[in-house]
């Protein structure tokens, strides 16, 4: 998480609270022992947000985080104000679902350094690719590598099993999806799709941005968001 989503969590908290419990396996959270289920996900994270005194709060799901907040919606509609979906998809599509397969088998032959540069290929846009020099890809796949979670198949197996389709109907809070033009994890078309769904979904694209945001197209998704999030009156407020 800090090395994506949560690099815009401290820009945020400047005018916000946040409550950003970690999925288990990530941030020092315990492995889970069972394989995850998304019910469970969205319920856990509802009540962090309670114990942490917030009774009614927006939702901020990037990639998977997206699956788990539309859950969230609808599960909990009397607490939910808001959500925002950043790379999201309702079921993993077959470039998704082959990524995580991918992953899965390699973790499992113990591949990890090809599970790292499989991940760099697709969480950094073309552009950012194509200014490194081939000789200069081994720094940051082994960064990349460092920077995964011990929960990270858990996760990508729940990727391959989350389907929210049926729930996006349903979803009646004021809603922002953003669409990075340039992810190749999780492509443009899913983002699309969740805001087709979504009654009166707010869609804005962040032109080549890749699944991991780089610094000017965070602050662009930072710009767009905190003018979301102002409008909304329970918030606001």
């Amino acid at each position: 998480m800090e090395g994506n989503f949560g690099l815009v969590l401290d820009d945020l908290a400047q005018e916000h609270t946040l409550v950003g419990p970690h999925y288990p396996g990530a941030g020092g959270s315990p492995a889970a022992v069972e394989p995850l289920d998304l019910d469970d996900l969205a319920d856990r994270l509802v009540a962090a947000a309670v114990a942490a005194g917030q009774d009614s709060f927006a939702v901020l799901g990037e990639s998977l985080g997206s699956a788990v907040a539309v859950r969230i919606a609808t599960r909990h509609p009397d607490r939910v104000r808001a959500l925002v979906l950043t790379a999201g998809f309702s079921v993993a599509d077959p470039v998704l679902a082959l990524a995580a397969q991918l992953i899965r088998s390699l973790a499992s032959a113990g591949q990890w350094g090809d599970v790292a540069r499989l991940a760099l290929l697709s969480c950094m846009s073309p552009a950012e690719l194509a200014e490194l020099e081939p000789a200069d890809l081994d720094t940051p796949a082994a960064q990349t590598l460092t920077a995964m979670p011990p929960g990270m198949l858990d996760h990508f197996d729940l990727i391959s099993r989350v389907d929210v389709r049926a729930d996006l109907a349903k979803v009646a809070a004021p809603t922002l999806v953003v669409a990075p033009t340039g992810d190749r994890l999780v492509l443009p078309a899913c983002s699309y799709r969740l805001a087709a769904g979504i009654p009166g979904a707010q869609l804005i694209e962040l032109p080549g941005a890749a699944h991991v945001l780089n610094p000017a197209d965070r602050a662009t998704w930072l710009r767009h968001v905190r003018a979301f999030l102002a409008a909304v009156p329970a918030l606001s407020a």
